[in-house]
Formats: C-alpha cells, structure tokens, sequence
C-alpha cells in the first residue's frame, strides 16, 4: 500500500469534519457567544487568567496536548500493522477525541476557568467531584510520568537535542517580555524574532554537539530527570505568559512545521508501507504489546485519536487565556484534529520501515532473535545515522529513523541521514516537554484544590508560597516514575489512566448536556464515553492479570514493589472511574425522569455584556 493513497483522503476527511461536525456542535449545544465576557477578561490577573491572542493561545494549547501519544503510541501500536491504528486514529479523533476536547472546553470556559474535578462536583455531585479529584491527581501524574519518560528516552546522551532544547528557553522568556513588556501586542515581531532563533539553535546544535562544549551537554538518564523536574518546576511557578504561553508558542511552530513538511514528504516520496495491513499478532502474543489488538491497540494509541489528558489543558491553563468564545472552537476542536495528523504521520513513518528492521529497533535483541524476522535495511540504516540503533525500544528511536528515511528520501536530502535522525530525536524532545511544562501546572492547581480544604490560603494559585510547595510534590511524584520505571512498566498504565480520564470527561460532558436540556443531542459525547470506557476498563483488567499482578508475585524481588504499586493503582483508577460513571448516570436518569429540575448549564460566572 502506498501511503499517497491514504492521505489524502484522510486529510479530507479531517476537513469536513471540522467543517460540518464541530459546527454542529458549536451551534445546537454550545450556542458560543463573543458577547459573553470570558474568564480571561473577567478575572484578568497577569499570572494565570490573562486574554491571549487566538494564534498564541492556539500553538499553546496544541503545544501543551501534543506530547508523547501522538508519536509513541501510533509507533507502538505498528506491531498490529497499519490497518487498526489507522482507522483508530481516524474514526477517533473525529467523532471522540475532539469532541471531548471541544466540550470540556467550552464547559471550563463558561464556569469561570474551572477544573474538570470542580465541575463534576457541580454537574454531577459532591461525591463524584471528591473521587474525580483523587483520579484526576494520580491519573495525570502517572500521565506525566509516561510523556517524560519519552523524553528521556529521546535525549538520552544527546549533546544536539540538549542544546537545541535548552536554548529554546531564554528564547521564550525573551518572546515573553517582548510580547508583554517591551512592545506589547508585537506578536508578529516577536514570533518572527523567535522562530529564527530557534533555526539558528537547530542548525548550530550540530557543531555544537561537536565541540569542547559537547561532553557536558551529553546528560545522563539521571541527570535529565533532574533537569526537566527542575524545568517543570520553574515553569509552573512563573507567571504564564512569561514562560509557558511564549515557549508552547513557539515549540508550536516547529511542530506544525515538521509535521506540515512530513505530510509534504509523503506526498512526494509516496513511501510503500512495508508493514502489513493486520499482521500475525493481531491476535496477540506480539513481542512489544503482549495482548490482542482489541483491546490494547486502543490504549496504546492514547493520543491521537482520544486524550483524556487534553481534559487537564481544556480545564486548566487555556480557558483562562480564552479571549472570545469563538476560539473555543478552531482551538478546541482543530487542535485535536492536527494531533490526529501527528498520529497517523508516526503511523506512517513506522510502517513505512520493513518489519524485520522495525521489530529489531523496538525489541531486545534476544527477544528479536527468537522472532525469525530478518532485517533488510538496518545495518545500511546504521551506517547512515552514524549510531546504532538496534534494540532501542521505547518507540522514539524507531519514529525517528522512519521520520529520517522519508526525509531523506526527497530529491537532494540522501547524504543528510544522519542530520535528520538527530533533528527528529531533537523534534520529539521538543514535542513532548512543552507537555510536561503545562501539565505540572495543571497538576500544581490540583493539588492547591485539594490541601486547601485544610489550610484555605494554599487554594489561592496566585499565592506563592503554595504554588512552591505543590509543585514541588507534583515534581517529586512524577519523577519517582520515571526514575523507577521502563516503558513496559509506564507506558500500560499512561494508556489507561489516560482513556480513564477521557470517560471521566465524556461522562461529565454528557451530564452537562442533558443538565441544560438538550439530551437529544447527549448521544454525541455518550457513543464515545460507552466505546472508550467499556475498551479501556476491559484493557485495565487484562493488563493486572497478565502484566502487572505476574510482576508483583514473580521471581524478580527487585520487581514485587513495582507490581504492587501498578496492580494498587490501576484498580483505585478503575474503581474511582466506574464510581463517576454510576454517578452521571444516576444524575442523568433523575433528571430525564423530572425528578432533578433541568438548570441553564451557560449560566456561568462568566455573564452575557449588557
């Protein structure tokens, strides 16, 4: 199958979707309004409410969604060949992952810049608002912890990704202060300023690498969780648009251009997808995901096609930078719809590889040598990048030489091999941080919800002493994961915490639509809510019976305390989601039975302008 086939109609498809779908949507239930004053206006305070422009709010928001998933999972789930990845991806993002996206932010935008955890308290009850609290805190900490795990994977002694990375830091602190100090509402200067910036540090991160200074930027795996927990740290504790918005900003460009050239790359390469359409392990027994592809596949392409993730963002730093209420819809809705080109672009690239070098990137050797696969185009491979890649898994080093094959495939790019590896790891790097950044804040303002029920002042998030201490705990807790664990202990668990929370946000959506009284149109969140909760609670089950639990009472000591933790932690994440289901549809049923009085869910603590 050649992939020029499959693109093009599915970029259509993406299209008129958009179009006609989150029109829809925007019209019979949202009814958005510019003359409703938004959160960003109403409580405008420069650190976290501030009004931001659709264009910046825009590369933050897909900046701060688009993280690891996208590019890992779609990577991963290859082993079940093209075919159940790609109509996943598809069919997913259209009718579940952006809706979920579009409705929990405008949800959020409408009640003040609220947490999802808050408006399930409001829409739901106070029950499933205190278990959606507890959930919401171990699932996005768990979420963290397998999108910098990709992270480290990708910059693991890598001189050029690390300075590349870093340098893109002072740049955003410096588009920060000129957009909002030094000439304010100077967005295209700004970004013009940035973006060549982050060019010269793509381009002199080579040399770089090379130089005297080289060695000290070849960071170790520990060494790079320090960093980015200290990054993580710095970045929700500084004011957002010093920082987080301008960063996000411009990471945005380079990954909407990488992907826009990858999808430009295709179409002219028109590259054979090597893999095949459903391979021998559909059934399971596969060597990177041990299950079958239903329902694994479905978890472990988390993003892409459905992020319960997303929810944090849409609840957490964008609705309170929302300047009107009709970028709700090309900032909700279409930035899901490119992170679902982000998907099916990793999808492409890894199944474009021939499966015998794929599975030999992604596996251990010894594991790879009993599957009886040969390789055709690795050593050749090898040589080019100049590194050896074989038994990498993990998935990044894979889409990164898949990413680089195609590149180099253009007219004239051949000799540049190795310059496009080491850009793509570098793309990754860049990808998934701008995730971490945002989602420790989102995080830090979960914790601040919950301890101050015991000491008030710690709720304010603009009182520092509490910003500090939380995401200091936020910190510590997603960096003991990643230090502790592997990408077949975190990885499982991202997945279902991660399509766990995407139910939670489609069940409270749903509550929120027939609470207003338009149930007629609750089939658009419940057909996705009934499809991902019964897959992931299904894939939850399995992977205790056969991953987790098989860990805790195994013949690795080293390994029981793992396997208890990730055995305890998926069943309190799957106990506290069923609680929530049962609770929104209790609240649902009284109120389509008249027993609960339909209540006006627009009525918001943001009112219409008189």
């Amino acid at each position: 199958m050649r992939a020029l086939y499959l693109i093009l109609p599915i970029l259509c498809i993406l299209a008129i979707a958009y179009r006609y779908y989150s029109a829809f949507i925007a019209a019979r239930i949202m009814a958005l309004d510019d003359t409703r004053v938004t959160p960003a206006h109403q409580r405008n305070d420069g650190q976290n409410y501030h009004p931001t422009h659709r264009l910046v709010l825009f590369g933050h928001h897909f900046a701060a969604i688009t993280g690891a998933g996208p590019l890992i999972g779609p990577v991963l789930a290859a082993q079940f060949g093209w075919a159940p990845g790609l109509i996943w991806l598809v069919c997913g993002v259209c009718l579940a992952g952006a809706v979920h996206d579009f409705i929990v932010l405008w949800a959020s935008t409408r009640r003040g810049g609220r947490s999802l955890a808050q408006i399930t308290r409001e829409e739901i009850g106070p029950v499933a608002g205190a278990t959606a609290a507890v959930a919401i805190l171990f699932i996005v900490v768990i979420a963290l912890a397998g999108l910098g795990l990709a992270v480290v994977n990708a910059l693991h002694e890598s001189a050029w990704g690390t300075f590349t990375i870093g340098m893109s830091i002072p740049l955003a602190l410096f588009m920060g202060l000129y957009m909002y100090r030094f000439r304010k509402g100077r967005i295209a200067e700004a970004t013009t300023i940035g973006v060549i910036g982050l060019l010269i540090a793509v381009i002199a991160g080579k040399p770089v690498a090379a130089s005297a200074i080289g060695p000290y930027l070849q960071l170790s795996r520990e060494q790079l969780i320090v960093a980015m927990g200290a990054y993580g740290f710095v970045a929700s504790v500084l004011p957002v648009w010093l920082l987080l918005c301008p960063r996000d900003y411009l990471s945005s460009f380079m990954k909407i251009g990488t992907i826009a050239f990858l999808v430009v790359a295709v179409l002219i390469v028109n590259p054979t997808l090597q893999m095949p359409a459903a391979s021998a392990f559909i059934a399971g027994g596969g060597p990177i995901i041990p299950g079958p592809v239903y329902p694994f596949a479905f978890i472990t392409i988390a993003c892409g096609a459905i992020s319960g993730f997303h929810a944090l963002i849409a609840s957490g730093t964008t609705p309170k930078m929302i300047d009107r209420e009709s970028d709700i819809r090309p900032i909700g809705y279409g930035a899901m719809l490119i992170e679902g080109v982000v998907g099916v672009m990793a999808l492409v690239a890894a199944t474009a590889m021939f499966p015998g070098d794929y599975f030999a990137i992604n596996t251990a050797p010894a594991t790879f040598a009993n599957l009886g696969i040969p390789v055709v185009n690795l050593p050749d491979l090898e040589s080019a990048v100049g590194e050896t890649v074989a038994g990498r898994p993990g998935g990044a080093v894979s889409l990164a030489v898949g990413i680089a094959q195609i590149f180099s495939g253009l007219p004239g790019m051949r000799g540049l091999m190795d310059y496009w590896y080491h850009f793509a790891i570098m793309f990754e790097a860049l990808f998934i941080l701008t995730t971490i950044d945002t989602g420790t804040r989102v995080a830090r303002f979960l914790v601040q919800e919950f301890l101050g029920q015991f000491h008030a002042p710690m709720a304010r998030q603009e009182w520092l002493p509490g910003s500090i201490v939380s995401t200091l705990l936020v910190v510590c807790a997603w960096g003991y994961f990643i230090w502790t664990g592997s990408i077949s202990t975190i990885w499982p668990m991202f997945g279902i915490a991660n399509q766990l929370l995407a139910s939670v946000a489609l069940a409270v959506g749903t509550t929120i639509i027939v609470n207003s009284g338009k149930a007629r149109y609750a089939w658009v969140t419940l057909v996705p809510l009934s499809f991902v909760s019964v897959t992931t609670l299904a894939a939850g089950v399995l992977s205790v019976q056969t991953n987790f639990w098989p860990m805790a009472i195994g013949p690795d000591p080293a390994r029981h305390f793992t396997g208890y933790l990730n055995s305890g932690l998926t069943v309190m994440m799957m106990v506290a989601v069923v609680v929530i289901l049962v609770n929104a549809a209790w609240r649902c049923a009284r109120v389509l039975t008249g027993r609960v009085p339909v209540r006006v869910a627009d009525m918001a603590s943001s009112p219409p302008l008189s």
